[in-house]
């Protein structure tokens, strides 16, 4: 058990509103799951799913309200503080000062932790190379672009060496370019052996970067494993995405799914997607039909195909 540095049994997370005709909302519905030491874990699911719930309660900030969770071998309620001196937090909001310098926001932050002053200079320099911001040393923070902004949080939350980095929607709101800068970041924390933990939206992040992951809707996780795994058991090997006609996807769908072409057949306003072992194969019978889409693609299954089967493609506000 020396290697399970978070171990949640039956977790749940109750919200009870004021008011007197106000009932009580439950976001996380008794969930079970472990992180191991130098493993990167992740949570995915839709708005709502208790995922950052569950990530405030493994921060301890927020106290559970049923079951058990031990983070570091110690109970969140009884030693939370020594608990959050060993974490690293990421939250989905940057929280910079930003009237300060770069590394001013690296010096100050490690002083909450007692660090001595001359070992906090010497980290803030590492990490100031470590995020590619000492050209931005000494500029204050309100001129750092988004993509450079996350990566001082990052860098930032690193100051006190913690055992588990957790990262709430790290890359949420970059543009691709500033993504993959922050995604080569954590993939090098990821070979230091670093403990990362991380919600995400972006089932391709989720996919690079995760040597397991949990599928959470409702509060309740719905599929636990490796990305391979999951894509394995929830998808089928290929995905035919077909584009037609307004108003023709009804109907060719009912045709393909008559004709035992696909696996399963998921009719979107503007494509079908239909799971299928082999595409071409699948494309071909497709033609044989007399079906003729205007466009059509063959692409590998995909953690964001076990996504939306598991959690359904009705968007969540």
């Amino acid at each position: 058990m020396d290697n399970v540095l978070v171990e949640a049994v039956g977790l749940t997370k109750a919200y009870r509103p004021r008011g007197k005709h106000a009932a009580a909302f439950t976001a996380v519905d008794g969930i079970d799951f472990t992180l191991s030491r130098g493993e990167v874990f992740g949570f995915l699911g839709p708005n709502g799913a208790g995922k950052s719930s569950t990530m405030r309660m493994v921060a301890c900030v927020s106290p559970i309200s049923g079951g058990r969770l031990r983070v570091l071998g110690m109970d969140p309620a009884a030693q939370g503080r020594a608990i959050r001196a060993r974490l690293g937090v990421v939250a989905q909001d940057d929280a910079l000062d930003t009237e300060l310098s770069v590394r001013e926001n690296l010096l100050i932050y490690g002083r909450y932790f007692s660090i001595p002053k001359a070992e906090i200079s010497a980290r803030a320099q590492r990490l100031l190379d470590f995020a590619q911001l000492c050209d931005k040393a000494d500029e204050r923070v309100e001129a750092l672009s988004g993509g450079m902004r996350r990566r001082l949080t990052i860098a930032r939350s690193l100051i006190n060496e913690p055992d588990i980095l957790l990262l709430d929607e790290p890359t949420t709101g970059l543009d691709p370019q500033a993504r993959h800068v922050l995604w080569d970041r954590l993939f090098e924390l990821k070979q230091r052996g670093v403990t990362l933990i991380l919600t995400t939206h972006y089932m391709d992040e989720a996919e690079q970067l995760c040597d397991r992951l949990v599928v959470m809707d409702k509060g309740r996780i719905v599929a636990h494993g490796s990305p391979r795994e999951l894509i394995e058991a929830h998808a089928s090997k290929e995905v035919l995405e077909l584009r037609f006609e307004p108003g023709d996807h009804a109907l060719a769908a009912e045709k393909i799914k008559g004709a035992g072409l696909a696996d399963r057949v998921d009719v979107l306003p503007a494509r079908l997607l239909c799971n299928v072992s082999e595409g071409e194969a699948a494309l071909a019978g497709v033609h044989r039909l007399g079906v003729a889409p205007l466009t059509a693609l063959v692409r590998r299954s995909t953690l964001e195909d076990v996504f939306l089967s598991l959690t359904g493609r009705t968007l969540v506000d």
